[in-house]
């Protein structure tokens, strides 16, 4: 639980100080993400539970990654990150779930991703700002890639790549778990980085 709540008091500072650098009300900051303006309220102060959609919407909003709101100071020169010791920021009924391992720094940063997909079970995501690409490469199993209403089927040893603009969703298929890297490519310029 302590872990959780230094997270979540992580998050709220980071929407604050992205929110004051952009030049946004919380009015304005809700109108834009499609976040309520209590929920926003709520998660400035460290409360309330956000969900992957609702941290992406905000990210894609303040042109950061979804990492650089839940991310604290900086390390060091190398990082180096246990899936264990990372919380899954999105979980499925049947136990599929997603972990944000790490986001690269610069002008461009890149969200790694590892991804746990049960059979038929499906996460579908909302287009991303322009620019952003996202490449998912399957380690295990297989999984069903919808872009655009178009399904590709990916098995082990497969990657895709497309850009994230555009309505998309990962769903397991097969009789066995999909493992994945996903990695999201944010676009270069002042606005991508924390």
């Amino acid at each position: 639980m302590a872990e959780t709540a230094a997270a979540l008091r992580t998050v709220a500072q980071n929407v604050r100080a992205a929110r004051a650098r952009a030049g946004l009300s919380l009015d304005e900051l809700s109108r834009r993400a499609q976040v309520s303006k209590g929920a926003l309220v709520a998660l400035e102060k460290a409360q309330g539970n956000p969900n992957l959609a609702t941290l992406v919407r905000l990210a894609d909003t303040l042109g950061i990654s979804v990492s650089a709101l839940m991310q604290g100071p900086s390390e060091g020169r190398v990082r180096v990150v246990d899936a264990d010791t990372v919380a899954p920021l999105w979980t499925g009924e049947r136990g599929s779930e997603a972990r944000l391992m790490l986001t690269t720094s610069g002008p461009a940063p890149v969200e790694v991703w590892r991804w746990r997909l049960e059979p038929d079970e499906e996460y579908a995501s909302h287009p991303h700002q322009g620019g952003v690409v996202e490449t998912v490469s399957v380690t295990a199993g297989r999984m069903t890639l919808v872009v655009d209403a178009a399904e590709h089927t990916l098995k082990a040893g497969q990657t895709a790549t497309f850009d994230g603009d555009t309505p998309h969703t990962y769903r397991g298929a097969g009789t066995e778990t999909c493992h994945l890297i996903m990695t999201v490519h944010l676009p270069p310029g002042p606005a991508a980085t924390p």
